[in-house]
């Protein structure tokens, strides 16, 4: 077990806590505190440790995978210094101090586990999602298994995955994104707004998909999905209390915000969810 250290704020339990929030995942699995992901044909666990986590195992090849996933391409000193000058986002950042938002390390994965989540709670995409990764998963560790890679999916048929339960549209918006020319990997040299050319002209994939993909893959400073049901009801519970914001609405909001606005969505839809827990 190797120390991965982090400099700066960092909370291993508030950075984790979406691994816990919406049911087991397979391929970031929790079991007895501790967080397992495959990589390659290795079973990467991740714990807590002081000034840090403790990472096994950690190497080239295992280090960004780690990173990734426990947040620490946030640099939080910042943020939270812009936070001190607004009254809502100061309390959230001394109650959820450290957290750091967990990151999709993989395009492919990010992009499914959205195109899972449209139109459904996130415990019942979760389930949905886990059906593909036991029936379809690559590498199999003690707890995680490795999510499926594109070229396995690009090879099933509309009916194989209607048979895990997604619906006829989303088993062809994913073989469609499966099949693409598009390179996922290269989206990261691009400006957002290249990203959301080249992936809202795949079926299926709108606004909502890749302001996530921004967020949550990409970790780029300014995404804020103003589409989001639960980030909508988060800016309305904290910010304007009693209203059903509209999208434009929160949109607008998001200049509040600004260049922090993926941060404070994390911030908001955990210090939400944590709140009501």
């Amino acid at each position: 077990m190797t120390l991965l250290p982090v400099a700066g704020p960092y909370s291993f339990e508030l950075s984790t806590e979406r691994f816990r929030a919406f049911g087991n995942d397979l391929a970031n699995a929790w079991h007895e505190g501790a967080l397992y992901r495959v990589v390659g044909a290795r079973e990467l666990r991740l714990a807590e440790a002081p000034r840090g986590a403790e990472v096994a195992p950690l190497d080239a090849e295992t280090r960004p995978v780690a990173e990734a996933v426990l947040g620490l391409r946030f640099e939080l000193e910042p943020f939270y210094a812009f936070a001190a000058g607004d009254g809502i986002l100061v309390g959230l950042v001394e109650a959820l101090d450290g957290f750091r938002p967990p990151l999709s390390p993989e395009p492919f994965e990010t992009l499914v586990t959205s195109i899972s989540a449209q139109q459904v709670s996130l415990r019942a995409a979760i389930a949905i999602r886990n059906r593909l990764v036991e029936r379809y998963g690559g590498f199999r560790g003690e707890h995680a298994v490795g999510f499926p890679a594109r070229d396995t999916i690009a090879r099933l048929s509309e009916d194989d995955l209607f048979a895990l339960g997604y619906s006829r549209r989303k088993a062809q918006y994913i073989l469609a994104l499966a099949r693409s020319d598009l390179d996922l990997g290269a989206l990261g040299a691009l400006p957002d707004e290249e990203v959301h050319t080249l992936l809202r002209a795949l079926p299926g994939i709108g606004e909502w998909t890749v302001d996530w993909f921004l967020a949550r893959h990409l970790a780029r400073p300014r995404s804020w999905p103003a589409g989001d049901l639960a980030l909508r009801r988060a800016v309305a519970r904290f910010y304007r209390p009693g209203e059903d914001l509209s999208i434009e609405e929160t949109r607008a909001m998001g200049d509040r915000f600004d260049p922090f606005q993926n941060l404070t969505a994390h911030y908001l839809l955990t210090g939400a969810r944590t709140a009501a827990a």
